[in-house]
């Protein structure tokens, strides 16, 4: 079972070489498109939450 979690270990550690991770540029660009797209999806959803609470109120 040690022998298995060394092996494991020493596998992800070559994997983690392997990555091409982004840099600092990116990684904000991309953080800005995601807070964006939140944003604009609960923008989105409180909006449809509002028409449905709406036309639920106004029916009963």
């Amino acid at each position: 079972m040690l022998e298995k979690s060394k092996t494991f270990v020493k596998e992800a550690r070559q994997e983690l070489k392997r990555v091409n991770w982004p840099n600092r540029r990116e990684t904000m660009r991309l953080t800005m498109i995601v807070i964006i797209m939140s944003l604009v999806t609960a923008a989105f959803l409180g909006f449809i939450d509002y028409l449905l609470t709406s036309a639920i109120k106004t029916i009963l």
